[in-house]
């Protein structure tokens, strides 16, 4: 699974827990140059020495996907420095807190928006952008939570959005395909990032997942990493549209 001559764009890197920062690690290693994104000038720094770590050298670019602006600008940068696009690595969520803590029903309509506009079109606009960058075709990889599909405590609008998300990579899928470009996604069992800790009673997610699961153990970042890596690869040419569960079986066990 090589990645020798690729060039990527990867969204949402957080810290060195996040799981798209797995999955840059493993295209950094199969020979991918990267693109790396910020949200904030707060999270640059982050961003730049985690860069620093990896096997080749990256470019670090600004972008706050909730901004059209900045999206066209990152898109236009990456079309100087690197020219073309094999695939992008969308890993971009956010919901208020308040909205995680609260019971459903109380989601104010702002939080639906933010949580919708950050967690689920921020993937068609990237698609937008990417589209004609890649002249080769190429591959979209978003990241997907079973809260999608059930109802899970304190996941609430993000839920939702993971829907909405999940629908998109179809979509997608079907409009991009004729230039073959594939869009998935990944569906993994809870980890703990950053984003985990605004979710209450997250030990105790882990501890049901453990139990339950097939393996009879928790998801990690690792094997996130190295299915990314597949998706995004030529190993995956013929797979598109599709959810991917790296999540030690735990989604096919009834409740």
């Amino acid at each position: 699974m090589t990645l020798t001559g690729k060039k990527g764009l990867v969204l949402g890197v957080a810290n060195k827990r996040s799981l798209v920062w797995a999955i840059a690690k493993r295209a950094s290693e199969a020979g991918a140059d990267l693109a790396l994104t910020y949200q904030s000038e707060r999270l640059a720094e982050n961003v730049t020495e985690l860069a620093a770590t990896l096997a080749r050298p990256s470019v670090i670019l600004p972008c706050d996907v909730a901004a059209d602006d900045q999206v066209d600008a990152l898109f236009a940068k990456i079309g100087a420095e690197m020219g073309r696009l094999d695939f992008v690595v969308h890993g971009a969520a956010f919901a208020p807190p308040e909205a995680l803590s609260a019971p459903y029903v109380q989601t104010t309509r702002e939080a639906f928006r933010m949580a919708l506009d950050i967690s689920a079109y921020s993937l068609v606009s990237l698609a937008r952008g990417a589209q004609p960058l890649m002249t080769e075709g190429g591959s979209l990889l978003t990241l997907t939570y079973l809260g999608s599909e059930r109802v899970l405590p304190n996941y609430n609008v993000m839920g939702v959005a993971k829907a909405a998300l999940e629908c998109s990579v179809r979509y997608l899928a079907s409009d991009l395909g004729p230039q073959n470009i594939r869009v998935n996604a990944i569906s993994a069992g809870p980890v703990k990032t950053l984003a985990a800790k605004g979710i209450a009673g997250f030990n105790d997610i882990l501890g049901v997942y453990r139990d339950r699961a097939p393996l009879r153990r928790n998801t990690e970042a690792g094997e996130v990493g190295d299915t990314g890596l597949f998706l995004i690869s030529d190993a995956a040419r013929g797979i598109t549209g599709e959810v991917l569960y790296v999540d030690g079986g735990y989604h096919v066990m009834g409740m």
